[in-house]
């Protein structure tokens, strides 16, 4: 009996088909662009970039929508968007480099790296690791001081970080999480400390450049006419529309970068190639630092989402060193989300299906990129569909219906019959908080006008809500109205004053509730 063997056509045969099942299971959701194009209408988002990186390959890099609300100009894959607090992985990468070429240890007192680094109880000052830097368990509140750069402020990064030691903790050390983005900024100085360069020029020499990363910056004050690049949008007094681009400069290592798909992917390549650069020789960062990078620091409270989320609820939830780890139909994901005035973005990587994810986007709609996210991993890891723009819709409705009502029964229960204790013009001085500084309230056309002297756009009418509560209604309508109460001494001369956001759904950002503004001593 002869023996079998494959002839060379039939060999071929098996080549090509075995290729074909691989482009399949490679290529992304047929209904890709359809699915997109629903999102960006469902949640009124202008434009989309979307980049999918699948067994070190770029599958997707392509641009959706326009750059500007009424202007024809489209998204594409050059197209540069704020990536907000993405930015923190690139400063968490730039400092694994330096920590493969021995220049730092993660757990080196930051004291050690950066001479005068303080913070409000000494024994967190001389305890306080790189580490605990990028793993928002310093005992700081949510987002406090971020009034020092948010909205854009006249104070440099070393200035930000010099006021650290004013900052009053929330909780003890290392026992709770809260988002900060001050520790990145300080995490971020340490670079021109040890590398002799600043971390602008860092991650533009080290990760912009050998990745290919042209169309990349770290400052939207670059930005020239016709440049491609988005413009950013949010919804204002229930109305999208295109806003000033918010420069973040002196937050650069916290949130400051823009990119585009095509960059983002490159980017995403070299992730999920453990630092290793896909089309050349040489590492970023060693294997070993990718590890660390993505093994959990601090543990994360898992809370019930709303019912039509419930599929979305993980079994682990942690922070790493500049990601966010936890778990999606048994497999780990390694990703976070950034948002800086009138951008929101995603990066999702899921090492063990060598599949990464980004979206970018134009207008500040988480929905919009989470319902895609969640669109495109369940296509490769052949979930049955579930319609998560109809759920994510659902639960943003719900949530802005709640913000609605809280708002309507504070308006309902105040004492609007009431009178200030004093006259208006009793209000009028300077005011200082320990970390921001002064803080001016004027009298003007016969009214109260506050303005926050290191932030140029903060300037509000002050109206009177009840008792010695007035509102502060920002001029600027992108900046979230705030309560501002004053505090009598027996006396009747005003002892401090505190502020509170107005509406439920602020952001946290905006750290009114962390100020405690007293009258500044007059000049004899």
């Amino acid at each position: 009996m002869p023996k079998l063997r494959c002839s060379k056509f039939a060999t071929s045969i098996l080549v090509i088909a075995s290729a074909a099942s691989l482009c399949a299971q490679n290529a992304p959701p047929p209904d890709l662009d359809s699915y997109v194009a629903n999102s960006m209408k469902t949640f009124e988002v202008p434009g989309i970039a979307v980049a999918i990186v699948k067994d070190g390959k770029i599958i997707v890099a392509k641009g959706y929508g326009v750059r500007k609300l009424g202007d024809s100009m489209p998204v594409d894959e050059h197209t540069m968007f704020g990536i907000g607090s993405n930015t923190k992985a690139f400063t968490t990468a730039a400092l694994a480099g330096l920590v493969d070429a021995g220049k730092l240890s993660w757990d080196d007192p930051v004291y050690q790296r950066l001479p005068g680094f303080v913070m409000y109880d000494p024994y967190v000052s001389h305890e306080m690791t790189i580490r605990d830097l990028l793993t928002h368990r310093s005992g700081m509140g949510l987002g406090e001081g971020d009034l020092l750069f948010w909205p854009h402020s006249t104070y440099t990064r070393d200035e930000i970080i010099y006021k650290l030691r004013f900052m009053k903790p929330a909780s003890s050390f290392r026992s709770h999480y809260a988002y900060d983005n001050l520790l990145y900024m300080t995490a971020g100085q340490i670079i021109p400390a040890v590398a002799g360069v600043s971390w602008d020029d860092y991650i533009r020499q080290n990760i912009f450049a050998p990745l290919g990363m042209n169309h990349s910056n770290i400052s939207n004050a670059t930005f020239r006419p016709g440049d491609d690049y988005a413009f950013p949008h949010e919804r204002v007094d229930g109305k999208l529309q295109v806003i000033p681009f918010e420069v973040l400069d002196n937050a650069g290592p916290a949130g400051a970068i823009n990119s585009c798909a095509e960059d983002m992917a490159k980017w995403v390549q070299l992730q999920l190639n453990r630092g290793k650069f896909v089309d050349h020789d040489g590492r970023l960062f060693s294997e070993q630092q990718s590890k660390e990078m993505w093994t959990p620091q601090t543990i994360l409270l898992i809370a019930d989402p709303r019912p039509p989320l419930a599929a979305l609820k993980p079994n682990f939830a942690n922070y790493a060193l500049g990601w966010g780890l936890r778990d999606y139909h048994g497999r780990k994901l390694a990703g976070h989300t950034g948002g800086v005035a009138g951008f929101v973005s995603r990066v999702m990587l899921v090492p063990e299906e060598n599949l990464g994810v980004v979206i970018l986007t134009n207008a500040e709609e988480g929905g919009a990129f989470d319902s895609i996210l969640y669109h495109v991993l369940d296509h490769y890891f052949g979930l049955p569909p579930t319609d998560w723009i109809a759920a994510f819709k659902s639960v943003k409705d719900t949530e802005e219906e709640g913000a609605a009502e809280a708002m309507k029964k504070a308006e309902g229960a105040r004492a609007v019959d009431s009178k200030p204790s004093l006259p208006l013009d009793q209000y009028a001085g300077t005011y200082s908080d320990a970390w921001y500084g002064p803080i001016t309230i004027r009298m003007e056309n016969g009214a109260l006008v506050i303005t926050f002297d290191h932030t140029p756009t903060m300037i509000g009418d002050l109206q009177h809500w009840q008792h010695d509560t007035f509102k502060a209604h920002w001029r600027d309508r992108t900046i979230e109205d705030a309560f501002v109460t004053f505090s009598l001494k027996p006396d009747g001369g005003i002892e401090s004053a505190r502020m509170a956001a107005v509406s439920p759904l602020a952001d946290f950002s905006f750290d009114y509730q962390d100020l405690l503004l007293r009258p500044a001593e007059k000049k004899q």
